[in-house]
């Protein structure tokens, strides 16, 4: 890689030293918000559905059109946090996030909420990857990554709190409340990051990569908007094939424009010398089927539970907790391992850990039970977790530690969303792996496919990524 300043390298000083505590605090309550509301949603929708109408495409899209705009406009939120600041494009995030949620509460029709949702998906786009770029421009080695542990971990918190939560405000003061439940904390938050200081200025010589960011909205937004749609409409309808024909055809001209902008000196949405970084390369490529894997972890099993095994939708959401459990009791010292030892071992034993929980799995039967439950289910979801917990902060760190301070917005972004389309990828291929409805065969079949995903992601991590401090390491391709 081309040479950087010192301020600006991976193992540099950290420009945010002065305010460390401040920013993880700032960072952790920024992704729990987004992460809040994201989780709270799902149980309002049976309540919206009986006050707003519109059926089940309402409550589709009331979730749908928040996951369109986040999946799309990431990576362009990335880019715009390396020009003009993390600081600055989280605090516009979570001002465009409260402004939203209130839109949310007062919405008189499920339009009106459906449009007032992909708003918050241009604030949560916002957020993500720069709260994250916090983290990497304060800390540095071990303590990024018990930084970037203790991260994961409450922002785990949050699909945890979320449904039970969002549950009891449903049931006791109604569904519009859910969105003021959010709105209070950003703004304790916008107060927060206004405080940090020492963060990346904006260069007013640098235009943002206009081309760029719409090349990557209409290619990511189209995409995932047929994966979204063909459940519901099939891969035949010509809506879907549109958007996946104008996704595609956009994508494909997204790395050659790329190259124009850096030859000619400007900054594009995705710098693409961030993949000659080793680990960052390598890491992406684990995410994509570590991250695939769990996309469908959650998913199938919890239709299983109710769909089969007849458990009400509260009792198979509380079995589905062990995972998020022991990632948050887990990540804060997974992090301080991984910053002492390197990222490599953690990341090569956490989905070959997990793979073997999705392979337990298979003793599922017919029959539920407390007995089934105990001793299939349980029990791999619970080494699912460890796996998990086991991975997730090491190859956040590997990728982010490979990266200049400078550019750690669009390598954020770029590994949040790698992660995001995997897992809706998945998702959608689910109706295919399970035979067109849930059954035991079908969990079957999904978790042997979770597991062939992550065991390639142990194999290519064991195998390409590489300890920071030996030769040839973490910032050659």
């Amino acid at each position: 890689m081309t040479s950087t300043p010192p301020a600006a390298r991976p193992g540099g000083p950290a420009p945010l030293h002065d305010d460390r505590r401040l920013v993880l605090v700032v960072a952790i309550l920024a992704s729990f918000v987004v992460g809040l509301d994201s989780s709270v949603v799902n149980v309002a929708l049976p309540a919206v559905r009986t006050e707003l109408g519109g059926g089940l495409v309402v409550q589709q899209w009331v979730v749908d059109a928040y996951l369109v705009t986040l999946g799309s406009l990431v990576l362009v939120a990335g880019s715009l946090s390396d020009l003009f600041g993390r600081v600055r494009v989280v605090t516009w995030g979570l001002v465009v996030f409260g402004v939203a949620s209130v839109a949310c509460a007062v919405a008189p029709t499920g339009e009106v909420l459906i449009g007032a949702r992909a708003l918050q998906g241009v604030g949560g786009a916002l957020v993500t990857p720069s709260s994250l770029a916090l983290i990497v421009a304060a800390f540095r080695g071990g303590a990024q990554a018990k930084a970037i542990g203790s991260w994961t971990a409450w922002s785990s918190a949050a699909v945890i709190v979320g449904p039970v939560v969002g549950g009891l405000i449903v049931d006791g003061i109604g569904w519009r409340w859910i969105f003021v439940l959010t709105a209070v904390p950003i703004a304790v938050t916008i107060v927060l990051v206004r405080r940090v200081t020492g963060d990346v200025a904006a260069d007013r010589h640098v235009h943002v990569d206009v081309v760029g960011a719409v090349l990557a909205v209409v290619g990511v937004g189209g995409v995932v908007l047929a994966l979204i749609e063909q459940q519901r409409l099939g891969w035949g309808s010509p809506a879907v094939v549109a958007a996946l024909v104008l996704g595609v055809a956009a994508l494909g001209g997204f790395v050659p424009w790329e190259r124009r902008v850096t030859r000619s000196g400007g900054a594009p949405i995705v710098p693409l010398r961030l993949f000659r970084a080793r680990n960052f390369s390598v890491g992406n490529v684990a995410t994509l089927s570590i991250y695939g894997a769990l996309g469908m972890v959650g998913f199938v099993v919890t239709l299983f539970l109710q769909e089969v095994w007849g458990f009400p939708a509260w009792v198979a959401g509380l079995a589905t907790l062990p995972p998020t459990v022991v990632l948050l009791a887990l990540s804060t010292t997974v992090g301080t391992l991984a910053g002492r030892y390197g990222p490599r071992r953690f990341m090569a034993a956490g989905p070959a850990v997990a793979a073997v929980g999705a392979l337990l799995m298979l003793l599922a039967g017919d029959s539920p039970g407390a007995i089934g439950y105990w001793t299939s289910v349980f029990p791999g979801l619970v080494l699912v977790g460890v796996g998990i917990a086991l991975m997730v902060t090491p190859l956040t760190s590997a990728v982010l530690g490979s990266v200049p301070e400078a550019e750690a917005g669009a390598g954020s972004a770029v590994n949040n969303a790698v992660a995001r389309i995997a897992g809706l990828v998945m998702v959608a291929l689910a109706g295919v792996v399970l035979g067109g409805e849930m059954s035991v065969g079908g969990l079957h079949r999904a978790v042997v496919v979770m597991a062939v995903l992550l065991v390639a992601g142990s194999v290519v991590s064991a195998v390409g990524i590489v300890d920071p401090g030996r030769r040839g390491s973490a910032t050659d391709a």
